[in-house]
């Protein structure tokens, strides 16, 4: 049950964003811009940053979400299961297995980035840029993570819903639906 009364047809984050709409909003055009906005790295890639940082934080709502998001993206479901598990040895590129591993750090400390770290990204050929934007992308989902376990927010438990959501959140990205969410009532 929520830390506070949000509405019970938005589950997860879209019921805290919807909450307070004036703080939503920079943070949904920060999301936006980062994981839908012109960028060298896929935005599959990117949900896969995404997708890392919130199941190392132990985020359900967030990881089950955004896992959705990637699978479409990507075509597949195998690949962001193996990030999940050991990037490392997951079917990405050299270059993704540097980014997932400067995510992973930002997600214990950003403090725990290395100059190691960064120039293994650099070597195999991620720019200033993807790097940038890397870290920007795991502390905003820490943020995320943080908001939606913080407050408690409902997490379902029907994988139907992630799927829609997934769908949504390819579809629409991430700024608020023109019309709002009433049309998700039951």
């Amino acid at each position: 049950m929520p830390h506070i009364p949000l509405e019970e047809h938005l589950p997860g984050i879209t019921g805290l964003l919807e909450y307070r709409q004036d703080t939503a909003a920079p943070i949904r055009v920060l999301t936006q811009i980062l994981l839908r906005g012109d960028s060298t790295l896929t935005q599959g890639e990117r949900e896969l940053i995404a997708t890392l940082v919130s199941y190392r934080n132990q985020c359900r709502f967030c990881t089950t979400a955004h896992t959705a998001a990637a699978d479409l993206l990507l075509n597949e479901a195998e690949t962001c299961e193996a990030v999940k598990q050991d990037f490392e040895t997951a079917p990405v590129s050299e270059k993704m297995k540097a980014l997932l591993a400067i995510a992973a750090l930002v997600q214990q400390n950003g403090k725990n980035v290395t100059t190691e770290a960064v120039d293994r990204a650099k070597k195999e050929g991620a720019t200033d840029m993807e790097i940038h934007d890397t870290v920007l992308i795991a502390s905003l989902f820490c943020l995320y993570n943080k908001y939606v376990d913080g407050l408690a927010s409902v997490t379902p438990t029907d994988p139907a819903f992630y799927t829609r959501l997934g769908e949504r959140i390819v579809n629409h990205g991430y700024t608020r639906l023109p019309g709002g969410y009433d049309h998700l009532k039951k």
